[in-house]
């Protein structure tokens, strides 16, 4: 039997045309900030992203996913209410930004996180903590608890809000994983965080609508999140969203001098990604990708696949295409079975590998009985053929 060594069987070619850009030159006005493709998870712009900030409302982000969580549990359910205390309803007369929610009030747990989501209501996050976990010094540990598990390890929390503590810090960087995970994980409940608007029928008074603190919302070039920040000692931050097709790019921002900066920054951070960069999907988990020789099988081919979805973000100015190979020891002798190794995935990048995949076995391939491997061994041995 012929065995062929690191053989070159699959082939993606993406051809892009040169468009004379200067990366260096691109510059965005923030102290720190930062830009990832979702798919891919590739980092596409990065500024000084380890540098401590003062997330301010950034902050609720981690206060939605802890709920989430427990939504998703089953700990919790949106239509449970919460209590509001005296020390919740005190953040309202405080000059913070605020839901408006009165003593006793009796809230739901939805009605609680689009005040916090949408109206940035720093008494809605005091009383949902105290309504989950007692005390807010409770609920933040379950908010580091949280980051922890998200791999944030530049950050650390102190309350719900964002309300200004030299403790209560994070980074771009992470406040990006976090974004992320809420994203990738919570996709139902993240939809509340594109919404425009919002209306409270309070207590006492008329219905309040607020809307959305987040300027790129209204912008209409495809912004459906996430959350914006202020304090006077960090200045303004966004963390932000913007989904086209089947592309999403996450960018957060902070120590923008003004909101009107914010927004400019932040929306051309994301127009840049989006312009200067394609994602390309590779490989699709649990699908078909190839098909590899097989020795004495009842069957000749048999199918491969990679166990996970496989995106490569290209920045168009500076390569004109994509290549994966399949590197496997072929023909496979029979048998093979569902799920064995069958070689390497290898993307390649002008004739750098630039990340590698196992490829396993779709498919269970049987031997062929005695005689049929005799006859195909005869064959090959006479005409060359596998």
């Amino acid at each position: 039997m012929k065995k062929l060594k690191n053989l070159l069987i699959y082939y993606i070619f993406v051809y892009f045309s040169f468009i004379p850009l200067s990366y260096a030159a691109f510059e965005i006005n923030a102290r720190t900030a930062i830009l990832q493709d979702f798919l891919s998870g590739e980092i596409l712009y990065e500024k000084d992203i380890t540098r401590s900030i003062y997330p301010a409302s950034m902050t609720k982000i981690m206060t939605s996913i802890v709920v989430f969580d427990l939504l998703k549990t089953g700990d919790l359910n949106l239509d449970d209410k919460v209590m509001v205390s005296e020390n919740a309803w005190r953040l309202s007369q405080s000059g913070y930004s605020s839901m408006f929610i009165m003593v006793n009030d009796e809230v739901t747990i939805e009605e609680l996180l689009k005040g916090i989501i949408i109206a940035s209501g720093n008494d809605a996050c005091v009383a949902l903590a105290e309504g989950i976990a007692g005390t807010e010094e409770e609920f933040a540990i379950m908010m580091n608890s949280k980051a922890a598990e998200i791999g944030m390890i530049n950050s650390n929390f102190t309350n719900a809000s964002g309300i200004n503590d030299p403790d209560n810090y994070s980074t771009v960087e992470d406040i990006l994983l976090m974004s992320n995970y809420l994203i990738k994980n919570y996709p139902d409940y993240y939809s509340y965080f594109k919404e425009k608007t919002f209306t409270w029928d309070r207590t006492g008074g008329d219905p309040i609508t607020q809307g959305n603190r987040n300027p790129l919302l209204y912008k209409n070039f495809g912004a459906d999140g996430i959350k914006t920040g202020y304090l006077a000692v960090e200045k303004y931050s966004l963390a932000s969203s913007i989904k086209k097709g089947n592309r999403r790019l996450i960018a957060v921002g902070s120590g923008f001098e003004t909101k009107n900066s914010r927004s400019r920054q932040s929306k051309k951070l994301l127009t840049w990604g989006l312009t200067n960069f394609d994602t390309i999907q590779i490989a699709e988990n649990n699908k078909v990708l190839a098909r590899l020789d097989v020795w004495l099988g009842k069957k000749d081919q048999v199918k491969a696949y990679v166990k996970e979805d496989i995106y490569k973000t290209i920045p168009k100015a500076r390569k004109r295409h994509l290549k994966t190979l399949i590197y496997y020891d072929g023909p496979i002798v029979a048998p093979i079975k569902k799920n064995q190794k069958l070689g390497i995935l290898k993307v390649v990048y002008k004739d750098e590998i630039i990340n590698e995949y196992q490829v396993y076995a779709f498919e269970d391939i049987k031997k062929l009985n005695i005689i049929s491997r005799i006859i195909k061994s005869i064959n090959y041995l006479i005409w060359g053929d596998v």
